[in-house]
């Protein structure tokens, strides 16, 4: 959440008392280094309540406020006791996942000088990272670039959209995704990002029946004025906009000696999130603080009804919210607010559990179909991958099953077929229970890849539903060879992509230097237990004579001795081609080369992993990769 206007930044000099944390990735000095510092949070022995209830216990003992080391809730904390869930109710969304989120957001910024600005690396990689986890769970991802309004190099917005449910009704929740230049920004606003992130992922693995769309936002440039949100909001058309029913925002929801906030409490749009923390008997107040402050005035501008959750910034607790729900008086909800101790250590997980499942209470609420349908059915791909040349075809069965009521009519289509590939059914509509054969069929100038297509069943009559099902389409490679060179981005100058992995240790990092450009890959260098990997697919074309490898990397190490302690490997799929140490260590960098003629006219996956054992770093610093053809 940003500073008000109106207000001076907070100093963040020796006055500010910051909660300094040793910079990462320094080179080693002859003695151990620490790239990465593990942050331990208390883990949660209950879960709370999903199911809605509409009162609140007539009298409730103090909800503690509690920081990383709260108490677990008991058999008499505040609150009504939770009772069985039905089938379409919230799910008690994981928050050991949620905080596993923040610890990759913190070691973002800790690769990136401490912080995850909206216009620098820590940012991007920070986007990378959440975007990959959507699209590997099914969304329909967006990375929308704000051409104006936005701080230099801000960023872009990144929109994620659950491809189920009525479009003309979207709910939409958001957070902002950058931090202060100060921090790495984990309670403001990681909490909020990372509880989206989870109770997204969330969404797509209980996939229920959906009866509006679910659309998530991770905003850029907020610190600097809400300029992402604004820019997504001032690109919408009039029509784009009345289709969004309401808009949720959740900045700062795990403030260490936080209150329990809602904006514009007694709204339309705020009741289902009231109704949830009610029911835990927690008595929320208004937002009074955060009122202008955060992305949801960019929509409050537009008319469009806004609510959200918050723990509190800046703002000194009363007594009497202290005696409500625990913490200390007269001290600020958040201590850390805009300072570099804004770390995984600043995190309250018993307000981060209660908000998380607040926020997917509120969106089963209202984007979830609440009842089973009378008539329901599966659909199913079998195989559900397949390969082909290009100018081939393949095909697959399309089963339907009926699940609940009577069997219906049920209408095929596919989408995310690239240029050249066309998809067809025979037929093109089956009554469920029954199967169809889906043909996929390649142009010869379709180019080599693997492409997710998206299977979409429609079924008929009142109450119809909609399902689908994935399907793993690879063109291989084929004709004659053209020479050149195949990975993409190998020399880490452009970003993240199409690297996946580990992919936030990609940038230009401070302690190391890059071979060529100013981007590098630093894989290892925490001097404990960890992997890194970083791993790209790509065809190598039939036709070709002779495919070679080659990188360059620079070890150093803490290390003594001859013992392989650390480990850098190169695989193709899951065969190792090379093994590197430790013991290799030396002075800046070396090129290394290998032979991949064997994979000639396949598809494959290339990985580069480092694995570090529990003491003393040892760091593979990788740059300017290819792989050539001839």
């Amino acid at each position: 959440m940003p500073i008000p206007h109106w207000a001076t930044r907070r100093p963040t000099g020796p006055g500010a008392l910051p909660c300094l944390r040793p910079t990462p990735h320094q080179p080693p000095q002859g003695a151990l280094v620490l790239r990465r510092f593990a942050v331990t949070g208390a883990s949660l022995a209950v879960t709370l309540a999903a199911a809605l209830l509409t009162t609140a216990p007539a009298s409730a003992a103090p909800v503690a406020a509690a920081h990383v080391t709260a108490t677990p809730a008991t058999a008499t904390s505040p609150g009504p006791a939770r009772h069985a869930l039905a089938a379409d109710d919230a799910p008690d969304v994981d928050v050991t996942k949620v905080q596993a989120h923040l610890t990759e957001l913190n070691a973002i910024a800790n690769r990136n000088g401490g912080t995850r600005k909206s216009s620098g690396q820590g940012y991007r990689d920070s986007v990378a990272y959440v975007k990959g986890r959507l699209q590997a769970a099914g969304y329909t991802v967006t990375e929308q670039p704000c051409t104006s309004g936005c701080a230099s190099g801000a960023g872009p917005n990144l929109i994620a959209e659950w491809p189920q449910g009525d479009t003309s009704s979207v709910y939409m929740f958001g957070s902002h995704l950058d931090s202060v230049g100060a921090g790495p920004g984990i309670n403001d606003n990681g909490s909020g990002s990372a509880a989206l992130l989870e109770t997204a992922l969330t969404l797509a693995e209980r996939h229920p029946a959906m009866a509006a769309r679910a659309r998530f936002a991770w905003w850029t440039d907020e610190e600097q004025g809400l300029n992402g949100s604004d820019f997504y909001v001032g690109s919408l058309s009039s029509t784009e906009r009345s289709r969004i029913k309401a808009y949720y925002n959740f900045d700062m929801i795990a403030s260490p000696n936080g209150g329990y906030f809602i904006n514009h409490l007694t709204s339309a749009a705020a009741q289902p999130m009231k109704a949830y923390w009610d029911s835990l008997g927690l008595q929320p107040e208004e937002n009074t603080e955060g009122a202008g402050r955060s992305d949801d005035y960019s929509f409050e501008q537009a008319g469009i009804p806004t609510s959200g959750y918050a723990m509190g910034a800046s703002a000194r607790k009363t007594s009497a919210q202290a005696a409500k729900w625990g913490g200390t008086a007269n001290r600020a909800y958040d201590s850390c607010y805009h300072q570099s101790c804004d770390t995984t250590a600043n995190i309250n997980v018993t307000g981060l559990d209660r908000s998380v499942d607040g926020i997917a209470s509120t969106l089963w609420k209202l984007a979830v179909a609440r009842s089973t349908p009378a008539n329901d059915f599966s659909l199913t791909a079998t195989p559900a991958s397949g390969g082909v040349a290009p100018g081939e075809s393949l095909t697959t069965t399309i089963a339907t099953q009926t699940t609940s009521g009577s069997a219906q009519t049920v209408a095929l289509s596919a989408s995310g077929a690239p240029a050249g590939v066309t998809v067809s059914f025979s037929p093109g509509s089956v009554t469920s229970g029954a199967n169809a054969t889906m043909t996929v069929a390649t142009a010869a100038s379709t180019a080599p890849g693997t492409y997710p297509l998206t299977v979409t069943g429609t079924g008929s009559g009142p109450g119809a539903v909609t399902h689908t099902t994935s399907f793993s389409l690879t063109v291989k490679g084929a004709g004659g060879c053209a020479a050149g060179q195949l990975l993409a981005n190998g020399g880490f100058e452009n970003g993240t992509s199409p690297w996946t992995g580990d992919t936030g240790t990609i940038g230009a990092h401070t302690g190391q230097s890059a071979h060529g450009g100013s981007r590098f890959a630093w894989l290892g260098g925490y001097g404990s237990t960890a992997t890194d990997t970083l791993s790209q697919s790509l065809t190598v074309p039939a036709g070709c004579a002779k495919a070679t490898l080659a990188y360059w990397l620079h070890i150093d190490t803490a290390e003594s001795g001859g013992t392989a302690y650390d480990t850098f490997r190169v695989k193709v799929g899951n065969t190792t081609l090379t093994t590197l140490s430790n013991t290799d260590a030396a002075p800046g960098y070396a090129q290394h080369t290998l032979d991949l003629s064997p994979y000639v006219g396949q598809r494959i996956t290339l990985t580069f992993t480092a694995t570090e054992d529990s003491s003393l770093q040892t760091s593979f610093v990788l740059d300017d990769t290819s792989l050539q053809v001839s």
